[in-house]
């Protein structure tokens, strides 16, 4: 175990002409002795308070100190800590991603010039941030005199630096102001008022006037002003730019640009601050403590990710939403009408349900059958959306974010009310459309199951089979975690459907189609325009479909290959699959106890499909709509109140008030 070196120790090991990787090696164990075990401020500063008291007392130490602080300030670019330190080297996200997993798992090496890699290695973390931040004026200023007496330019060449950090960083903006992507997306008055087009003037200007042996203070603050103005005028320019992904859709790629082109803006105005502060010491003390906590972030996947995807979360939760809005039914009439489509869903499943054991006959390798177990079921409920008809269990991830959209409201007096009222028409409808498709697919089953064994004189499915049905269905074997897993997969779908919709608005496909003269001369101008309108209405519902139905399919195959046993249970595909192996054993089956335990199983695995996409997708939703501080304690009290008063209405809809609430 290395013992921790004492102050005499580092004092005597400073040498200025050592190689550099010596000399910033003896900077990163000053300050890692400062720092101390990191559990206290007073005491970080008190060592830095000793360690100027020895400087001081030794003309010696104070000579080889500021020997070695000149070597440090010819060979080491305080620019690049400065304008760049923090932002992607290049404005993609990739390779952020890249450089963020490089930073991470590789070492860094303290033979450097790039004061941004020797800055993450002097000051690694946050607690460095908090006591360089606590620095007294008096403290800065005695460091200051010790490594830079006034006499040597010392304050000149801070300014000259944080000049050129300035100019280096208008550089970037001006890039990605020009940069096609987002100039095209700007506003047409934003485009016309060209605020990009001055930038590097007016940062030339202000060097002039900060260098400038003659100016005047009047003349510098006009200089100043108009900087901050231009860079004003930049942010509002770019931030048209969210407008248009308001109509049409949003890419990762493109928030990426204008995030770290608004860090770029807000960096330049700490460094104008920087440069015009009457205390230029302590200033520059609070710029190193942010840029500490810029390098935390810096390391940070998960921050990248975050910051860059939430307005994708939020387009993803609202065109979900726009969806899930016609799966909530608050009229006696809308809730029939759920139950007759969810029934026709139900019976369609039941053709799936026994092309499902088809499948198992033909004893395909597990991989090709999850793949065709897959299109048995997307092409189901491809069909089931071409009918207009419904699949209960898709529901809950599409309804989340709508309820999550009705919070934004729970300012009014009665919201409360309003969104208990919309939870009971929510329930209520989930209630239909799994009592539809459940209630029909188990007689649909039977009667097909009969019909097949009527023309072929063997039952549709085998003993063996039917038996294996019920023992995975069992109440008390897994399927209840495969049905909230299960819950999951319906979530991701959902994900998926709104990511697609986004992507196709946003390559502006619909107009491709409508518009393009090789899909105009192909199919006509009148079928080209029917085609473009159908796959902008159904297009999210086929990436929600199809998503769904090879996930059900292959997670199972793809789990088993890891040895992970993971499988899948669907209400109503169980509920068949109970019908099939009732059909198959007969009328003894009844006096099985296996047969209850699955039925028992049934209502659970129904609720857990529904409640865990629905919490899943919910709570995306409340991140995405900015809602997540609402004091849910009051809604959860409204919902119970309502469970007493009025616990029909959360299972079919009544008169009066129940009626719509």
């Amino acid at each position: 175990m290395s013992r921790t070196p004492d102050l005499a120790s580092i004092l005597a090991q400073l040498d200025p002409a050592a190689d550099t990787a010596q000399r910033h090696l003896w900077l990163i164990g000053l300050l890692g002795w400062v720092r101390g075990k990191r559990d206290s401020v007073p005491g970080a500063i008190a060592r830095l308070q000793l360690f100027l008291d020895a400087a001081e007392a030794r003309p010696e130490v104070q000579a080889r100190l500021q020997a070695w602080w000149a070597a440090l300030v010819d060979t080491v670019d305080i620019t690049t800590l400065l304008a760049d330190f923090g932002f992607a080297p290049r404005t993609a996200l990739a390779s952020e991603v890249a450089e963020r997993l490089r930073t991470k798992l590789l070492p860094a090496s303290p033979e450097t010039i790039d004061a941004s890699e020797l800055f993450m290695l002097a000051l690694p973390g946050e607690f460095d941030a908090q006591w360089v931040a606590a620095l007294e004026e008096a403290q800065l200023a005695r460091l200051v005199r010790l490594l830079a007496p006034t006499d040597t330019g010392g304050a000149s060449r801070w300014h000259k630096a944080l000049l050129d950090a300035i100019t280096y960083c208008a550089g970037q903006i001006l890039s990605t102001g020009f940069a096609p992507e987002l100039r095209l997306r700007m506003s047409e008055a934003a485009r016309e008022s060209q605020p990009f087009h001055a930038l590097i003037h007016d940062v030339e200007s202000l060097r002039v006037e900060v260098l400038h042996g003659l100016r005047t203070p009047e003349r510098l603050d006009a200089a100043v002003q108009r900087l901050r103005d231009r860079l004003e005028a930049c942010r509002a320019a770019a931030a048209t730019v969210y407008t248009h992904f308001e109509d049409n859709g949003i890419s990762v790629g493109l928030v990426f640009r204008l995030r770290q082109l608004r860090e770029r803006i807000l960096r330049v105005r700490l460094l104008l601050d920087c440069l015009l502060s009457p205390q230029p010491a302590l200033t520059a003390a609070r710029l190193m403590a942010s840029l500490v906590l810029v390098g935390q972030e810096r390391r940070s996947l998960r921050a990248l990710f975050a910051s860059n995807s939430s307005l994708l979360a939020a387009k993803v939760a609202e065109r979900s939403a726009e969806t899930g809005e016609h799966y909530i039914t608050r009229t006696g009439a809308e809730y029939r009408s759920m139950v007759q489509k969810a029934a026709g869903g139900g019976a369609l499943m039941a053709f799936t349900t026994l092309a499902k054991f088809g499948l198992y006959a033909l004893a395909l390798s597990a991989f090709w059958g999850g793949f065709w177990a897959g299109v048995n079921y997307a092409v189901t409920f491809v069909l089931i959306q071409l009918l207009h008809l419904t699949v209960a269990t898709k529901q809950p991830a599409m309804t989340a974010p709508a309820m999550a959209a009705k919070l934004k409201e729970l300012g009014a007096s009665d919201a409360i009310e309003s969104f208990v009222d919309e939870i009971t028409h929510l329930v209520r409808s989930q209630v239909a459309a799994v009592l539809g498709n459940v209630l029909v697919v188990f007689p649909a089953v039977l009667a097909l199951a009969w019909l097949i064994a009527q023309a072929t004189g063997a039952p549709a499915i085998t003993h063996r089979q039917a038996e294996h049905v019920f023992e995975s269905l069992h109440l008390l074997g897994p399927s209840l975690f495969f049905a909230a897993f299960t819950g999951v997969l319906l979530f991701v779908a959902s994900i998926i459907a709104g990511w697609t919709e986004n992507w196709f608005v946003l390559h502006r496909l619909d107009s491709a189609m409508r518009y393009n003269p090789r899909i105009t001369g192909l199919l006509g101008q009148a079928r080209a325009a029917r085609w473009a309108q159908f796959l902008r209405e159904n297009i999210s519902g086929f990436a929600a479909n199809i998503s769904l139905g090879f996930m059900l399919g292959l997670v199972p195959a793809i789990a088993g290959f890891f040895g992970l046993g993971l499988d899948v249970r669907h209400v109503t595909l169980s509920t068949g699959q109970i019908g099939a192996a009732l059909a198959s054993l007969g009328p003894p089956t009844l006096h099985m106890p296996a047969f209850w335990w699955a039925v028992a199983a049934i209502p659970l695995i129904g609720a857990l499909n529904v409640t865990v996409s629905f919490y899943l997708a919910f709570s995306v939703a409340l991140r995405a709509q900015n809602v997540s501080g609402v004091d849910r304690s009051r809604i959860y009290a409204a919902i119970r109140q309502r469970l007493r008063s009025a616990p029909l209405s959360f299972f079919m809809p009544g008169r009066g008030r129940s009626a719509t609430g």
